[in-house]
């Protein structure tokens, strides 16, 4: 609570060096408790009821259209227009918007298949909210607000009224998307071939049970898609734990992938070892930099990335071999650690030139699936709530479904099938062999 005081009520001995704080660089924040309506807000719910409006009309229009030479026994029109259903409230990003879905009629069923009738695509039947606002509920999960806040931290986003957004309700799609999340994890993997796949443990900002982070894996697909291959709980990102993530996808069908990008935790490459033994290994640089940047002097920081820039920018492995050196030469002198950093990991720094050159940028780091959890991930935040590990990862595996319909295919993704099939690249570049 903000208490205003008078500073004329209190005596004070200032010392003459010491500058007097300006009396109106004082702000106070208020709680945000209601909702508070905006002209703007309005406008803009009410354009979106118009333009909503207008949409479901011409949807309608369309599926009489479509009927319109069909006609029953006195030559009428068989399918007809029937007024509008009860206005229903959707929940939106703006908060909530009326509407009213149209109504068709079909005067003379088939008594064998039935009525022909008219369902929106737009407004499909009990659609409450948003896609938007379906992302929204997961996303605050993550973000570590509980069951029991919902109501304010909704309230303030699209409005005071939320219905259908309450405690139980909430509680009720939570079960729901567990047993997506179930069903998920079950599904046969055996069909499809996956050429990349990125691995990364993720932080949350929520506390956990038992110091616990989620496990990722995106694989690319035959056709350049990346899809959501493993998401489950792990006991920080151990070697165990990564073992029993990558033993199960082995056991529901997936074969060797031809690459696996990830960092430098060490859990991952020994499960890696041990059950897809053939597949080959991309250190990702962004998290590699990070590393080597933080063993030196803010003052040298610039310079030093400039260095590594230039390595993984090279067009050919030789040029980066000889940045690579000169990087060592500088600073292993004063600066062993940062040297040794990057040292250390030489060959899987540089698999990538195995590879297509069109694919590089994709394999050179892990960034999707940093781009998916950049909202939600924080290593060192700590909230008052303490969530269920199933609670998490049903949450972050809505928040990666929605992302996924996002994701953009690999770039050249008809070369994928010859990194399946085990074709040679030299430097970004396919190995021709003459024939005998």
């Amino acid at each position: 609570m903000f208490i205003p005081i008078n500073p004329g009520n209190l005596k004070t001995t200032k010392r003459k060096d010491t500058p007097t704080m300006p009396q109106d660089n004082v702000i106070e924040l208020k709680k945000p408790e209601s909702f508070v309506e905006d002209p703007i807000t309005e406008i803009l719910r009410n354009g979106a009821r118009k333009l909503l409006t207008e949409a479901l009309e011409a949807e309608v229009e369309s599926f009489l259209c479509q009927y319109k030479n069909l006609k029953d026994a006195k030559g009428h029109q068989r399918i007809t227009g029937n007024g509008h259903l009860p206005e229903r409230e959707i929940q939106t990003g703006i908060g909530p918007v009326s509407v009213k879905v149209p109504r068709a009629r079909d005067r003379e069923p088939d008594k064998e298949s039935g009525p022909i009738r008219f369902r929106s695509s737009i407004i499909p039947p009990y659609l409450r909210k948003t896609r938007s606002m379906e992302e929204l509920i997961p996303w605050l999960y993550l973000k570590g607000v509980s069951t029991g806040d919902f109501s304010d931290a909704l309230a303030a986003l699209v409005g005071k009224d939320a219905p259908g957004l309450s405690a139980p309700t909430i509680s009720r799609l939570k079960s729901i998307w567990q047993e997506d999340l179930d069903q998920w994890q079950n599904r046969n993997l055996s069909y499809k071939r996956y050429a990349y796949i990125w691995a990364d443990g993720i932080y949350c900002n929520v506390r956990m049970d038992n110091r616990q982070c989620l496990l990722v894996i995106i694989g690319a697909t035959e056709d350049g898609k990346k899809e959501l291959l493993a998401l489950a709980s792990g006991l920080r990102e151990s070697e165990l734990s990564w073992t029993e993530v990558l033993l199960d996808l082995k056991h529901r069908g997936l074969r060797s992938p031809q690459l696996a990008v990830g960092d430098g935790a060490l859990g991952f490459w020994k499960a890696l070892e041990k059950i897809y033994a053939n597949t080959r290994r991309q250190r990702c640089w962004v998290h590699k930099t990070a590393n080597i940047l933080n063993k030196l002097p803010k003052s040298l920081q610039p310079k030093a990335k400039e260095k590594l820039h230039q390595i993984w920018m090279a067009p050919e492995k030789k040029e980066a071999e000889l940045h690579f050196d000169d990087f060592i030469k500088i600073y292993e002198a004063k600066y062993p650690k940062a040297a040794q950093c990057l040292e250390k990991d030489r060959e899987v720094l540089l698999t990538f030139y195995d590879f297509p050159a069109e694919h590089w940028r994709h394999i050179r780091t892990t960034n999707p699936i940093e781009s998916t959890f950049s909202t939600v991930r924080l290593r060192t935040a700590k909230v008052r709530s303490c969530f269920s590990s199933k609670t998490v990862l049903t949450m972050a595996f809505k928040l990666c479904q929605s992302a996924q319909k996002r994701w953009q295919r690999l770039h050249s993704y008809r070369m994928i099938p010859k990194v399946i099939r085990g074709v040679k690249f030299v430097n970004g570049i396919e190995e021709v062999r003459n024939a005998a």
